[in-house]
């Protein structure tokens, strides 16, 4: 049995309340802002991702067009996936094609600024590796194969590391170090898991011979 009277029950609850009730609503309040929030961040996600899955869509289909690729329209396209999200995977995927697109266009100094914005803030290691290889050959097309070769220092993913080696190879021959391009394409072969793969690399190998004799 209480030892309390029923005014002192609810003079205990009130002041109860007056110190702690004003924290319990606050929390309350809160709980149900983070829900509110909570699924209106998801919804605006889900429409991010929507957004720029539609509009990479329409990019491939503008960068693969079987009767010409219009750079103007896929530049346009990029710039709008930049507008929703500039990190996002889809953007930088878009980047790469555009890229592609300059390269075709002999646009190479465009392609180059495309391809670093990827290699500096990657969305993915496999991206970033793609965007780096990529990068190397466009500054290689532009006598700059010192460059080139700083740039695929290190190690990247593994299921791209025979072809990092490979280019390596390529660069160092372009660079007139036979030696080291040897190495690089024998790391390459050895890299490669499907021997059947090795024929073009065994052609640079045959030639390096060949020029040795």
């Amino acid at each position: 049995m209480s030892h309390y009277t029923e005014e002192e029950q609810i003079a205990q609850i009130k002041d109860w309340w007056s110190r702690n009730g004003k924290p319990l609503l606050t929390g309350g309040v809160l709980a149900v802002a983070i829900v509110f929030g909570w699924q209106a961040w998801q919804k605006q996600q889900a429409g991010q991702q929507e957004q720029l899955s539609v509009l990479y869509q329409q990019l491939l289909d503008k960068a693969f067009n079987p009767a010409g690729t219009d750079a103007g329209d896929v530049v346009g396209l990029l710039e709008k996936l930049e507008q929703v999200k500039p990190e996002h995977a889809y953007t930088q995927y878009a980047r790469l094609l555009v890229a592609r697109v300059a390269v075709q266009d002999n646009r190479l100094e465009d392609a180059a600024s495309l391809l670093q914005a990827v290699v500096d803030k990657p969305a993915s290691p496999v991206l970033g590796e793609l965007a780096r290889q990529r990068l190397a050959r466009v500054l290689a097309a532009t006598d700059q194969p010192e460059q080139a070769l700083a740039l695929l220092d290190g190690n990247g993913p593994e299921a791209y590391r025979a072809a990092r080696s490979e280019l390596r190879g390529d660069l160092l021959v372009q660079l007139g170090r036979t030696a080291d391009a040897r190495k690089a394409y024998e790391q390459a072969r050895e890299q490669m898991a499907d021997s059947s793969a090795t024929g073009s690399l065994m052609m640079k190998l045959d030639d390096l011979s060949a020029g040795d004799a």
